[in-house]
């Protein structure tokens, strides 16, 4: 299809401006969370969520985002992308404004697959329209403007969620969405045409259907039994088993289709399936010791919101240099010579939480998340390009599709994963200071360090209140070292699936440059 006529320049400029307000108010979302789960789990201040209701929270909508982004292309080029953007938008605003205001940690849950169908529909959209609006050199220009919109989001989510949770109460950092939605919704309505690709693409329900369902099995069984301490309970396995039976099922469908949302095939190239698996791998590991360090900094260590907002800000520090760092040694060196020392490296960081404690000075701290930020950026943004490099044009949009979905997949296991070790070694951790407990407050203090700390206040034992901070810190240590285990798992697939020699290929994309020209090629095909 020929490119629509040329927007005028103002006009190009503010469609920018609406798409970087919206992809910044998508990863403050994404980042706001961890620096609230803390709050949450108190049952004074927030909900007094146990780990396993913070794990759905965070889990649920990422489910809806991994589970249904693939789809929603489909559904721009079929109703068009503005369209499809601002039902993504609406939906987004009212579901915020849902979690803002929830009672329990089952709305909360609830709200949040919902705000994931929010993002999943609004992701694929914006990007399409930022490459239907720009060409030529105008096109780079944009697409570099609007990648920063990330980094910017990476430093401000947890600064602007600690504001808010010290000064307000724990909803406005949901609340907080819905003004910015507003304006985006009214700025689309008045700027942006409704692009659309005159080609229609399937929209596979079975398989979107076969993917949630397995998914929500495999998550609900990996998240029970971190509540019920142990493995061989049939709630436990058969969730898992039905999961991975309802995900092998899906590859089987995706097979069998002409033009699968989800393509299987892909995979039979060496490089691209070596590097979707790190990739899975390493969110993996970045998702489960995120959600330990939100516990790690404002419980065991008593830091407030706003502290450990600013606290994090190295990791998004180190990301941000990552990126173009790894973009200038790829075009001297092997991809392969960047990205598996950096895998390693990143691996061994989150492996170090094992050595954090209750007076690790915080200095310390900052050069973990630092170190961590840096070699996560310097990962993801080469073997991102290198990926869709090596496919032909017309396959980069399955493509994109099959890695942001094995993106988000390992982040939901890694959120399951990682909080079901930790409940478990918890609950054997503080078992031995529960002398002296009353019986029914010991399931409470059980639950978690949070529920510990409310028991110890309201009993006016301090000593159980340093006891669950212990725990705490004892059962990350496990999961950290299991995280990292799992995390260098990527490297020794990257040492294997990458070629030795790298290809010239221009791998120095940003992974935001590249999901756009995704974008882009699905669009137009």
């Amino acid at each position: 299809m020929a490119a629509p006529a040329t927007l005028p320049e103002p006009r190009q400029q503010l469609i920018l401006a609406i798409l970087m307000l919206c992809s910044l108010l998508i990863w403050l979302d994404n980042t706001v969370l961890s620096t609230a789960l803390e709050t949450l789990a108190d049952p004074g201040r927030g909900l007094g969520a146990n780990p396993g209701q913070l794990q759905w929270a965070t889990g649920s909508y990422t489910l809806a985002f991994a589970t249904l982004m693939f789809t929603a292309g489909a559904l721009g080029d079929r109703f068009g992308h503005r369209t499809v953007f601002s039902s993504g938008l609406a939906i987004f605003a009212g579901s915020s404004l849902w979690a803002a205001y929830a009672s329990d940690a089952g709305q909360l849950i609830a709200a949040r697959a919902v705000m994931g169908v929010g993002s999943a529909l609004i992701t694929p959209a914006m990007m399409a329209i930022l490459m239907w609006t720009f060409t030529g050199t105008a096109r780079a220009a944009a697409i570099g403007i609007f990648s920063t919109s990330a980094g910017v989001g990476m430093a401000a989510g947890p600064v602007l969620a600690g504001f808010l949770l010290d000064h307000f109460w724990w909803g406005s950092v949901f609340l907080i969405n819905v003004p910015v939605a507003a304006l985006a919704l009214a700025g689309l309505a008045v700027l942006v045409p409704n692009f659309r690709s005159p080609v229609r693409r399937p929209m596979d329900p079975a398989g979107m259907l076969l993917l949630i369902s397995g998914l929500v099995a495999l998550a609900y069984g990996l998240i029970r039994a971190g509540q019920v301490a142990a493995w061989t309970r049939t709630d436990v396995w058969a969730p898992i088993v039905g999961g991975l039976l309802l995900l092998a099922v899906f590859v089987l469908v995706e097979l069998r289709l002409k033009a699968p949302s989800f393509n299987p095939r892909l995979f039979a190239q060496r490089t691209f399936s070596g590097g979707n698996v790190a990739l899975g791998l390493l969110l993996f590991g970045v998702a489960a010791i995120t959600f330990y360090n939100a516990f790690y900094l404002q419980g065991a260590l008593g830091f407030s919101p706003t502290k450990a907002g600013l606290a994090n800000i190295p990791t998004a520090a180190g990301a941000l240099a990552g990126a173009p760092l790894a973009s200038r040694l790829v075009r001297r060196l092997p991809l392969r010579l960047v990205a598996v020392p950096a895998l390693t490296v990143a691996a061994l960081t989150m492996g170090g939480y094992g050595f954090l404690g209750l007076q690790t000075p915080l200095v310390w701290v900052e050069v973990l998340l630092l170190i961590q930020g840096l070699s996560i950026g310097m990962v993801i943004g080469p073997v991102t390009a290198a990926l869709t490099n090596d496919l032909p044009l017309e396959q980069a949009g399955a493509g994109s599709a099959v890695t942001n979905t094995v993106r988000q997949t390992g982040s939901v296991i890694g959120i399951a994963v990682g909080g079901t070790i930790m409940s478990i070694m918890y609950r054997r951790a503080i078992e031995p200071s529960l002398e002296g407990v009353p019986g029914p407050l010991q399931d409470q203090v059980r639950v978690s360090a949070e529920q510990a700390r409310h028991v110890a206040a309201t009993m006016h034992q301090p000593t159980l209140a340093q006891a669950a901070d212990h725990a705490l810190v004892d059962a990350m240590h496990v999961g950290a070292g299991w995280i990292a285990a799992i995390a260098l798992l990527g490297a020794v697939v990257l040492l294997i699936t990458l070629p030795a020699a790298g290809k010239k290929k221009s791998p120095a994309v940003e992974p935001d440059c590249e999901e756009a020209r995704s974008s882009d090629s699905r669009s137009t095909a």
